[in-house]
């Protein structure tokens, strides 16, 4: 999914929604305590490799332990697979081993784009995920190419992103728009220079072929897959590809992948709109809200405390300068959680007496800043590469200009924020390789779409969408706030995915939890 928008530090999607905003990432120390263990690949699975791929289908992957007893390998793919004979990369993957009796692998994308699996297995593996599923399956987590520790995308030092940060780009007008372009070209050309020729070959339809070896190797016949947000974009998009191959999907949050870049993000924002309506309603019930009045009044006041920031910038108690930028930041992070509601009234509440501070560390949050000034993952950087290469962006003046109004129409909140997406791939240094059409697929395999009424990074209609376009598909629909929803939500949802993935049982199609 588009996480957030275009001007925002990528959020870290279902990872830090689901954790109620604890870090999204930890530092990773890999722990060798005993001697590897290496699998190899059944030569009939190997067998159904494409043409050209055979040595990367019968990879064998050497494990070896690592942090929280999990196991930790490498898998090689191509870098391009029009010419795989060429130049290799290596993906970073992680395994919760089954406790009981193992029917297989169940890999798993957190979202993003930009989330990284291996820190997603490794963080929330065993809280997140049910006892009858791990007995069951092995969970497989896997940093995408360009993320984390998968041929990374690299474009800043920390304190480069800090500066960053702090930057305010007026984009309505012509000066600030000419600024605004000539920073992005700067950071593309910075990314381009130190990530090299992967920068061109993190596309979602090559991540889909990784997925395909990552099946093989791990010893699957058919992708058994759990996939959240952008994950489900990346699922659907290897249904498309790969449609014999498919086990069990279950996408989670979905992304519609038959619309446009500014398509997501109207959606996106009449979403956000709906969530900060509906936590200042949930607010107002509580003694300690700082929202005073009706909802409208309520959320009145977010904006003039957002457009107090913007015309005067304040300093955190660390010293740093909090722009609305940030500020926006901190205050859309806890709406993809309704369980870190009550953070968001703390924030404000210290916000509205002249301290921003808490605001800030939510920003930091989201953008994997950690209290010490390092950032522990390149999300943000991989977000923009991945959706430069996704879609086509609107990029001329006037189209962003026009965009802008639209999306304050849809989102007098937030809309001027989701704005001028297009100034990020203007002048990237690798074009599109992908047009927005409905996913085609015709698989035998059904396959499982879980939506959230309440979800604002992706509205329920896009998981509606999704499942019509897949045909053979279920949707199952959560009555809650926030995005994503199993793992989060309640025993009716858990309960219609594990039977899904353990015994092969099909939850009715339209079933409300």
């Amino acid at each position: 999914m588009k996480s957030a928008p275009r001007r925002f530090a990528a959020l870290c999607v279902a990872l830090a929604s689901m954790l109620v905003l604890s870090a999204c990432t930890v530092p990773f120390l890999p722990t060798p305590t005993a001697k590897p263990s290496t699998s190899t690949v059944d030569p009939s699975i190997a067998a159904s490799a494409p043409k050209g791929l055979e040595k990367f289908y019968s990879q064998a992957v050497e494990w070896s332990s690592c942090e929280n007893g999990l196991q930790c390998g490498k898998v090689q793919v191509p870098l391009d697979y029009a010419n795989p004979g060429s130049e290799e990369i290596t993906l970073s993957v992680i395994k919760l081993t089954s406790t009981g009796n193992k029917q297989g692998s169940i890999l798993v994308n957190p979202g993003g784009p930009g989330g990284s699996g291996v820190d997603f297995v490794r963080d929330a593996g065993n809280t997140l995920l049910t006892e009858k599923l791990k007995a069951n399956y092995d969970v497989v987590g896997f940093d995408p190419r360009g993320v984390g520790r998968s041929a990374p995308v690299t474009c800043m030092t920390d304190a480069e992103r800090d500066a960053a940060r702090e930057k305010v780009f007026r984009k309505n007008t012509d000066e600030g728009l000419a600024a605004a372009l000539a920073f992005n070209k700067s950071f593309a050309d910075q990314c381009s220079q130190q990530t090299g020729a992967v920068l061109g070959h993190i596309d979602t339809v090559s991540a889909a072929k990784d997925l395909d070896v990552l099946r093989a190797v791990v010893n699957d016949a058919k992708l058994n897959y759990l996939g959240f947000s952008y994950g489900t974009f990346l699922g659907s998009t290897y249904a498309s590809l790969f449609p014999d191959n498919v086990g069990r999907l279950v996408l989670d949050g979905a992304v519609d992948p038959s619309i446009s870049n500014e398509e997501l993000t109207a959606g996106q924002a009449r979403a956000f709109e709906r969530a900060i309506r509906t936590y200042v309603a949930s607010c107002q019930e509580q003694n300690s809200c700082p929202l005073s009045g009706s909802v409208d009044n309520g959320v009145q006041e977010i904006r003039d405390l957002i457009n107090a920031v913007d015309q005067n910038p304040q300093t955190a108690k660390d010293g740093r300068l909090v722009t609305s930028n940030d500020f926006v930041n901190g205050l859309i992070l806890p709406l993809y959680n309704d369980q870190s509601w009550p953070a968001l009234t703390q924030a404000l509440d210290s916000a509205f007496s002249g301290d921003v501070s808490q605001m800030m560390r939510l920003a930091d949050l989201g953008a994997d800043r950690e209290p010490n000034g390092t950032y522990s993952s390149n999300s943000a950087f991989a977000f923009q590469a991945i959706n430069c290469l996704d879609y086509p962006m609107v990029t001329d003046t006037a189209g962003m200009r026009a965009e802008e109004v639209r999306l304050m129409q849809d989102s007098p909140t937030f809309g001027s924020f989701f704005a001028y997406g297009g100034v990020n791939c203007k002048d990237w240094p690798y074009k599109n390789t992908r047009t927005p059409a409905p996913v085609e697929y015709n698989g035998s395999a059904p396959i499982v779409v879980v939506g959230t009424t309440g979800d604002p990074a992706t509205p329920l209609e896009w998981s509606e969408s999704l499942r019509k376009q897949l045909e053979n598909a279920s949707l199952v629909t959560w009555d809650g706030e926030g995005h994503t929803a199993y793992g989060r939500s309640n025993s009716c949802v858990s309960t219609a995915v594990d039977d899904y993935f353990v015994d092969g049982k099909l939850p009715q199609d339209g079933l409300k939890c």
